[in-house]
């Protein structure tokens, strides 16, 4: 159970974020050029989580973390035959 409210989570993401972008040594000025995300927009994420999931998905991919977004609704793995039968069901 997370005890985070969403906008907290949003803003703990933006800031993992913006440690691996300048551990990479790339600058705001660089993600906006390669990913086609305007720099206003990276910076207000940066500050405060928000971004569009499209946006997020774009500076992601220019940093070489799209694994991450690739991994955030990993498939579902059952712990139980019940909830096998439940998703079979529905």
């Amino acid at each position: 159970m997370n005890l985070k409210t969403p906008k907290e989570m949003a803003v703990d993401a933006a800031g993992r974020f913006k440690r691996i972008r300048k551990a990479k040594g790339i600058t705001i000025k660089e993600l906006s050029e390669r990913s086609g995300v305007p720099y206003s927009t990276i910076r207000r994420f940066e500050s405060s989580g928000e971004l569009s999931f499209v946006a997020l998905v774009k500076i992601a991919s220019a940093i070489n973390e799209d694994g991450q977004i690739d991994s955030l609704f990993a498939d579902y793995i059952p712990a139980s035959i019940e909830e096998v039968i439940r998703g079979n069901a529905g």
